[in-house]
């Protein structure tokens, strides 16, 4: 029996194996319509580079029950937080099994060894944007979103920010476009003291370099700032950013470029940009028709005035700004908003 061949199909399975997980996770969890082609065409080659070996001979040479390998696992092998650590697994097994395959063909056929260093390289890119796709690990779907800029608070705005998180806000954006960088930083870091022990998330307004020097959870990005792939290669999957999306053009892109919230908007007439004309519910409901998994906020007027019309076409989660800025009490407002949103929505659906 030669070890050769126990070494192609063992690699070959693997691959396989980690082919189709990755097509499954990218066709249920993320309905990524493009990753999905590519891995399967990917795995239709691999299976057409294994033609070359005759019919059975691989078989032949298995021995599973002989395999010094099937207990030498580790308790991590056991453990997946989450679909996308599903996915980040399922891609690293298949590039590693076809680095064994490319090896060890070299001994047995010098043409598949090519055919599948070809597939190597193409699953090196398949891998990033599958994980870019994913976004960051702590992608979750806020439920409310508080927009906090100082000259549009009623009160203090420290008091505005307290009462938005005892009220349950769950993300706040910072969002004060003159403020020196070195004043923003500080005004984040003090907002982050407040927020930690509440678990909200703290995201800045635009300015990915501010969130990294001030350890934010996040970034806001419109459709003018820096795309999220540019984005993602300062910051990598540890921020948690969301980007602006006016129509379904801007949706699909966001989407495909692995945006972990969208905001859908503007929903109704605004103070922040009285210049944008409403979209109207409907754009919400379109959003989630076509992208059910990807954690969304609703944005642009958004008041406990007009919140059941997005609640009837399955709104999860709303960024707001004026309603709550605005408000003698923002505690109570926002309370009311989470009142409104609790039969919709889960407190960490995630995609």
């Amino acid at each position: 029996m030669r070890s050769e061949h126990r070494i192609i199909d063992a690699a070959g399975n693997r691959a396989r194996e980690g082919l189709r997980t990755l097509e499954d996770v990218l066709r249920f969890s993320l309905d990524h319509a493009d990753l999905l082609r590519r891995a399967k065409a990917l795995r239709h080659q691999l299976r057409a580079a294994f033609d070359r070996f005759p019919a059975g001979l691989l078989e032949a040479h298995r021995d599973a029950a002989g395999d010094a390998g099937q207990h030498a696992h580790t308790p991590q092998e056991f453990q997946r937080g989450d679909v996308r650590a599903v996915a980040v697994a399922a891609g690293k097994r298949v590039i590693e099994a076809l680095r064994t395959l490319e090896e060890v063909g070299k001994i047995l056929d010098g043409a598949f060894a090519q055919q599948i260093a070809a597939m190597r390289y193409a699953m090196y890119d398949l891998e990033r944007d599958a994980i870019l796709a994913f976004g960051s690990s702590a992608r979750f779907q806020p439920r409310v979103c508080v927009l906090l800029t100082e000259s549009l608070c009623k009160l203090p705005w420290m008091d505005v920010l307290r009462g938005a998180l005892d009220g349950g806000a769950d993300m706040i954006q910072v969002r004060e476009k003159n403020m020196s960088d070195r004043d923003l930083i500080a005004r984040v870091e003090k907002i982050m003291e407040v927020a930690r022990p509440t678990n909200a998330r703290v995201i800045v307004n635009d300015r990915v370099d501010i969130a990294l020097a001030s350890g934010a959870d996040g970034v806001h990005l419109g459709t003018g700032d820096l795309s999220i792939r540019a984005a993602r290669k300062l910051a990598g999957t540890n921020l948690l950013i969301g980007a602006s999306t006016h129509n379904a053009a801007e949706a699909l892109a966001a989407v495909t470029e692995g945006a972990d919230v969208c905001g859908v908007g503007a929903i109704f007439a605004t103070q922040l940009k009285p210049d944008r004309a409403p979209c109207g519910v409907a754009l919400v409901a379109e959003f989630i028709r076509h992208y059910p998994h990807v954690p969304h906020l609703a944005i642009g007027g958004i008041s406990l005035q007009n919140i059941e019309q997005l609640t009837a076409v399955g709104c999860r989660g709303v960024a707001v700004s004026g309603a709550v800025c605005g408000a003698s009490n923002p505690a109570a407002v926002v309370a009311h908003l989470l009142e409104k949103l609790s039969p919709h929505t889960s407190e960490h659906a995630s995609a």
